[in-house]
């Protein structure tokens, strides 16, 4: 086990502070999937641990992140938060999963949720719609192990690494069976994203730990999307990546997502990316209309996980995983 990571004090105020970050997860074919939570700021720097909750009813990012734990999370916008450090921090760790958690750790979360999210709502219309969105919820501890820190947030300049070095860049992957090219259509891809200011790559680092990278669009063509990436954080050559793109109002009301799952390719000239599957969430424009449908979708969520028998599987899943402190990663996993 590694030594306990304990990053810096200004670093910790953004982590503390953000409404929202980016998390990576690996997939079995060695590419990364990104995603937008809300981490309500409930890691704890002394501990060396980050933390955020999801639901049971994403039981495919959970079936991955027990799986390969090796995950990712990226601090990268202070809007609507708490912080105004202007500080790009990735922090890269194990995660581990807390399936059921117990009923004090689900109440200690709520003064937590509230100063980011909002009051939690009680009555007797408001309980048995959010029964499952507040009560039913699955938390991801995060046992870090680097934490890089750049000082503003295009993740330019000079890097300040906490914890583990910072690895050399991983080889080139081998393409997918089905080709690299473009499997979507880029332009509507373009459009959805053009109206969502930030935006986030991740791809998989030398060491198996997800790298989560600001860009920008900097047009598109029929091979794909042109992307702006900071100098020196992603390697040359071909690989899979994920990318991010969201837009939300305080407390996440308004929230319009779009994740995507690709092939990147990067010369000395650009940087350009083959969409491959596109999916997006746009939130109702008020707090209430909001609730009611997190209420409904998490109801919906978790009937399915449980109808499908999700809990029972990520339970025998978590029990057989073993993780290890130093796995070896390969860069032409099987698709």
């Amino acid at each position: 086990m590694s030594d306990l990571v304990k990053w810096p004090a200004d670093v910790d105020e953004v982590i503390q502070g953000d409404l929202t970050a980016a998390v990576a997860y690996c997939t079995p074919a060695g590419g990364a999937v990104v995603i937008a939570v809300a981490p309500c700021g409930i890691g704890q720097r002394e501990a060396g641990v980050l933390r955020f909750t999801t639901s049971l009813g994403f039981g495919k990012k959970l079936d991955r992140i027990i799986r390969d734990p090796h995950v990712a999370l990226a601090y990268h916008t202070r809007e609507h938060g708490f912080s105004a450090n202007p500080a790009f921090v990735l922090a890269q760790g194990t995660a581990s999963v807390d399936l059921t958690p117990s009923r004090d750790r689900l109440e200690a979360l709520i003064p937590q949720a509230e100063r980011y999210l909002g009051k939690v709502m009680r009555g007797p219309v408001w309980d048995p719609l959010l029964r499952e969105y507040y009560e039913e919820r699955v938390f991801v501890d995060i046992a870090v192990q680097r934490v890089a820190a750049w000082t503003d947030l295009s993740a330019s300049g000079e890097r300040r690494v906490t914890g583990t070095a910072w690895p050399g860049f991983p080889g080139s992957q081998s393409p997918p069976q089905n080709g690299t090219r473009p499997r979507v259509d880029v332009a509507k891809a373009a459009a959805q994203i053009s109206g969502l200011p930030h935006r986030l790559l991740a791809c998989l680092g030398a060491d198996g730990y997800p790298v989560i990278v600001p860009v920008q669009m900097a047009g598109h063509d029929e091979t794909g999307l042109k992307l702006v990436v900071p100098d020196g954080l992603l390697p040359p050559g071909g690989r899979r990546a994920g990318l991010l793109a969201h837009a939300y109002r305080p407390q996440l009301v308004g929230l319009r997502t779009r994740i995507l799952t690709g092939w990147l390719e990067m010369t000395e000239d650009e940087a350009r990316y083959a969409p491959h599957t596109t999916k997006g969430f746009i939130a109702p424009p008020s707090k209430n209309l909001l609730l009611v449908s997190n209420g409904l979708l998490a109801k919906f969520g978790l009937w399915q996980a449980r109808r499908q028998g999700v809990p029972e599987r990520l339970e025998r899943l978590a029990s057989a995983s073993t993780i290890t402190e130093e796995p070896a990663v390969s860069a032409n996993r099987a698709l």
